[in-house]
């Protein structure tokens, strides 16, 4: 287990130190090095107006994005308002499974009308299933040979033997 921790921490350092010199990089690519020497006093005041006008349009520019961000938050936090109520207005309590015979079914239903108990089979109307005609299933060994030879010939053509 130190081993682990010892190996993550070392990543840890190479991966910090890394992203130190990457920032160096781009900083150094965005803005580059000032050179003050040998520039008049005019040129030097010119140099700070042009960085403060620089620096304006940046706060500028800032200023917008946090204003974005706050006014998208809020409505983030809005729309996770809304959710929460309509869950809490949806909310359904959790059914258990009641078993109820018919009778206490039609009691709880018609209260005190209901005094005897009715048997719903005999309500029931009855289906007369018409019977198919089946078709007699014959020996298929009794026919081929019945058939076969000269006389089943005959037979399928109808000729009498004469």
């Amino acid at each position: 287990m130190t081993k682990i921790v010892k190996k993550a921490d070392i990543l840890l350092d190479e991966e910090k130190k890394q992203k130190k010199t990457e920032r160096e990089d781009t900083l150094n690519e965005r803005v580059p090095l000032l050179k003050l020497a040998g520039l008049s006093v005019q040129d030097l005041q010119n140099l700070c107006r042009k960085l403060y006008q620089k620096i304006d349009v940046v706060d500028e520019e800032r200023y917008n994005i946090a204003a974005k961000v706050t006014k998208n938050e809020k409505e983030i936090a809005d729309l996770n308002h809304k959710i929460y109520e309509l869950k809490g207005k949806m909310k359904r309590p959790v059914l258990k499974r009641v078993r109820v015979s018919a009778d206490a079914m039609l009691g709880a239903l018609l209260g005190s009308k209901h005094k005897e108990s009715i048997d719903f089979k005999a309500n029931l109307k009855t289906v007369k299933k018409e019977e198919e005609k089946k078709e007699e299933v014959t020996d298929w060994r009794k026919t081929v040979n019945a058939m076969s030879g000269m006389e089943g010939r005959k037979k399928m053509f109808g000729v009498t033997a004469s």
